[in-house]
């Protein structure tokens, strides 16, 4: 497949999209995109390759797809400006927003651990199916009843899956709206872009097809038994494949696209992500940035270091309150920049200092050794 590229690079950007080409030319079962935009205004924005590698459909610009866990920072936006209108307070407890969370043990755990994975519930003990998602509240119920995985506060997990429902729930009961419906009116809406929690109906033909590394797949790691829970992070217990996505199964699934994953499911484009990520700190002609003293708060570090769940001594992400933070394990264009990345390659942020909203997405999901994101973010460094 020939790595060529189409789009628009500014002026002085050209070595960023350098790097963007040559990462395409090692996508070689897809495609991807990059958007990035400087002041509000797009410098790169570029797309190749096959956003269905089986019959060759190219990506063309609007093409969304899967974003994985750039669905949390996302998610985490539309919480910013929940807080921002004083619909929630991070430091109330869930169960006074959500009064059935109360249980377990959990009564008095605020949001804020929901979104920083303190809460405890990084995999469910019941079986979650996909029937369970495609309704939503058998989900929501599950974990409301679910006793935490260990003492709330004393460390964190990262919730693959799981923080999706447990924010996306607190969502639901200040709005009264589904997550999707909350984040369309309050995020995309004004700004018009291409990026949802459920896919609409006659979209879901333009969504990119993902192809999976061998090495993501979270059933074939070699984990000592006592980790054997944390493939239960992902899989849910049977909901997903461990791979995530195969062929119309699992993230793949048009049902799973439809429905709304809020941990991992948001399907958006490049170029909406870095729409989106821009609007939280640059005015645009409809939305005002997220306010200083909200992005303060959620920016700082709450969550570092060793899982209480996991393999111990291996660097790990910086957590704000919900959002990834700059960090030698998953560096972002510098230390004040705040967002998410995803499996397979997927990386969305902004960058207050350099005034950055920044989206590229691939469907070629890429596990050990891809730098395909980490080469763009160098060359956009040197370039800025």
């Amino acid at each position: 497949m020939h790595a060529h590229h189409d789009g628009l690079v500014a002026a002085g950007y050209g070595k960023v999209a350098d790097a963007f080409t040559a990462g395409l030319a090692r996508s070689t079962r897809g495609g991807a995109a990059l958007t990035v935009m400087v002041d509000g205004e797009k410098v790169i924005d570029l797309w190749g390759g096959a956003a269905d590698a089986r019959d060759g459909r190219a990506w063309r610009p609007d093409t969304p797809t899967v974003t994985f866990s750039c669905s949390k920072g996302l998610l985490a936006i539309l919480v910013a400006r929940l807080v921002e209108v004083g619909k929630v307070d991070l430091d109330t407890p869930v169960s006074f927003y959500w009064p059935e969370f109360g249980q377990a043990g959990k009564e008095s755990i605020p949001v804020r651990w929901l979104l920083s994975h303190q809460a405890g519930l990084s995999y469910p003990t019941e079986d979650i199916t996909k029937t369970d998602i495609l309704a939503w509240h058998p989900v929501v119920d599950k974990l409301a009843a679910q006793a935490p995985l260990w003492e709330p506060g004393i460390g964190y997990s990262y919730h693959a899956l799981t923080y999706g429902w447990l924010v996306g729930e607190v969502v639901r009961r200040v709005t009264g709206q589904s997550v999707g419906k909350a984040f369309a009116e309050l995020v995309t809406g004004a700004l018009g872009a291409r990026a949802w929690f459920g896919v609409p109906q006659k979209e879901l033909e333009s969504v990119a097809v993902l192809a999976m590394a061998p090495d993501l797949d979270v059933e074939a790691l070699p984990l000592p038994p006592e980790f054997a829970a944390l493939k239960r992070a992902v899989t849910l217990g049977g909901a997903f494949p461990g791979t995530l996505a195969g062929t119309g199964t699992g993230f793949n699934d048009p049902d799973i696209q439809a429905a709304e994953v809020p941990g991992g499911g948001a399907v958006a484009t490049a170029r909406a992500l870095a729409e989106i990520w821009s609007s939280t700190i640059v005015p645009t002609p409809a939305t005002e940035p997220l306010p200083a003293d909200v992005l303060t708060d959620m920016v700082r570090t709450q969550s570092s270091g060793d899982q209480v769940l996991g393999l111990q001594g291996l660097p790990q992400p910086n957590w704000g309150t919900g959002f990834m933070l700059d960090s030698p394990a998953r560096p972002f264009l510098t230390s004040s920049s705040f967002g998410h990345d995803g499996a397979g390659g997927q990386l969305a942020f902004a960058d207050p200092l350099h005034r950055v909203g920044f989206g590229f997405v691939s469907n070629d999901a890429q596990g050990a050794g891809d730098t395909r994101a980490l080469d763009i973010l160098d060359a956009l460094r040197r370039t800025l």
